[in-house]
């Protein structure tokens, strides 16, 4: 597990995660040219869940799943 903070709605929050869900988060961070406060932020004011931690692993599973498949080479 991997622990990280950030300001949300101007208040400090960590949390953590496995380093996969990390690389996932960065993944689309980086696909929608945001900042992983911003994603974060984006995340926390979406959440179906109460939990942050929990809503970052639902999200990334869901980036992965409904992105478009590649060709394979």
């Amino acid at each position: 597990m991997e622990k990280r903070s950030f300001s949300i709605a101007g208040h400090r929050t960590s949390i953590a995660l496995e380093p996969e869900f990390w690389h996932g988060l960065e993944d689309m961070a980086s696909a929608r040219q945001l900042s992983m406060a911003a994603l974060m932020r984006h995340i926390d004011e979406t959440r179906q869940t109460t939990n942050l931690s929990s809503a970052a692993r639902l999200a990334v599973l869901a980036w992965y799943r409904d992105r478009p498949a590649t060709a394979p080479e």
